[in-house]
């Protein structure tokens, strides 16, 4: 098999021609894969073995990083490396007496090596206040703290099953938040705020009203602007995006929400979403000592209570909901309650709860 495309600077190169040789001899026939050492796998086809040295690594890198990153790969790997999409960076090689070496000298350098097996995933997140313009709160800030806190898991894979934690700065959710066993996302909790003279000077209308996917913004004729339903909003900030005359931050109101349970897999069960935990943390930079605090509890609630090969999610469907806000400690509230006018086959309309007391 060959490449079917020329040189071309139009769009990325063919993917053929970036695999590994032992990549391409295997190509369709990879047999097993097995797990030497945390952070270390091992995929065998009838050609030979490819091993993986993963390394976590935070979203937003600097062009001298990634220099040095190409620099391990060309030492070790033949050139051979590729990020995931947990944000790690994968070195390929095919020479198992190079594994250690390439080890010690990212390890020594600062870089992590693991998050592979029944370990803590590289956490998934969005911009935050890095960059994007409705982010309820940071995403790289509130990422660090807790994987600073939960390192350990990292760097082991002795948990009850993979555990993956994402990260979202706001309920537009450009990161895994609604499918990950346990989550995080910025939520604004009031409207935008309608500069009349700044719209009518600065916006168009039609664009703003057709941003809402609430339809909960009108046109304001005699203002030259728009108004804005409080009781359709969603706090997404989409409007914002279109028209800076509608700020939607707020330091005093915004912060974060926790959700759990939710996984992409189709293994054991179907795929599932994620269902809130926590309704409201205040954003509380630079380390954000109660988030950190909560999803930490939230992790070793699991880890002491799960059964062998159980995600969080199953986890709880086997204990019931009740049984999770009991272990945990956390309150049920009326925030919890999904009232959203077809939610209806969400409801909780069956006999079947698991009352322990």
């Amino acid at each position: 098999m060959i490449s079917q495309f020329a040189p071309t600077d139009i769009g990325p190169p063919h993917y053929w021609d970036k695999m590994p040789e032992m990549s391409k001899k295997n190509y369709g026939q990879w047999q097993y894969h097995e797990y030497l050492k945390p952070g270390v796998m091992k995929h065998v086809g009838p050609a030979g073995a490819l091993y993986t040295v993963r390394v976590g690594s935070p979203r937003l890198l600097s062009i001298e990083t990634l220099r040095w990153f190409a620099d391990i790969a060309d030492k070790y790997c033949d050139g051979k490396l590729r990020f995931t999409s947990r944000h790690n960076v994968e070195f390929l090689l095919e020479d198992e007496s190079k594994i250690d070496a390439l080890v010690e000298e990212v390890e020594a350098a600062g870089w992590p090596v693991g998050g592979t097996g029944k370990s803590l995933k590289n956490m998934l997140h969005t911009q935050g206040w890095v960059h994007c313009h409705s982010a309820a709160t940071d995403a790289s800030g509130t990422v660090k703290a807790v994987m600073d806190d939960l390192f350990e898991y990292f760097k082991k894979d002795d948990l009850p099953a993979k555990l993956k934690i994402s990260m979202a700065c706001c309920l537009n959710m450009c990161g895994a938040v609604h499918c990950s066993d346990i989550a995080w996302v910025g939520i604004h909790r009031k409207i935008p705020r309608v500069n009349d003279a700044e719209v009518a000077h600065s916006c168009e209308i039609p664009n703003i009203i057709a941003s809402c996917p609430k339809a909960a913004i009108k046109p304001n004729p005699k203002a030259k602007s728009v108004t804005i339903n409080e009781e359709k909003c969603m706090y997404c900030g989409n409007c914002f995006s279109v028209c800076p005359a509608l700020p939607i931050a707020d330091p005093e109101n915004d912060g974060i929400a926790i959700f759990v349970g939710g996984k992409v897999s189709n293994a054991r069960t179907a795929p599932t979403f994620s269902k809130l935990a926590v309704p409201y943390i205040p954003n509380e930079p630079p380390r954000w000592d109660t988030l950190v605090k909560t999803i930490r509890h939230l992790v070793e609630v699991w880890v002491e209570n799960a059964r062998k090969g159980e995600r969080y999610g199953e986890w709880i469907e086997r204990i019931g909901w009740e049984k999770f806000f009991e272990l945990t400690g956390l309150e049920f509230t009326d925030k919890h309650i999904d009232d959203f006018t077809f939610s209806v086959k969400t409801f909780h309309t069956g006999n079947g709860f698991k009352f322990t007391k």
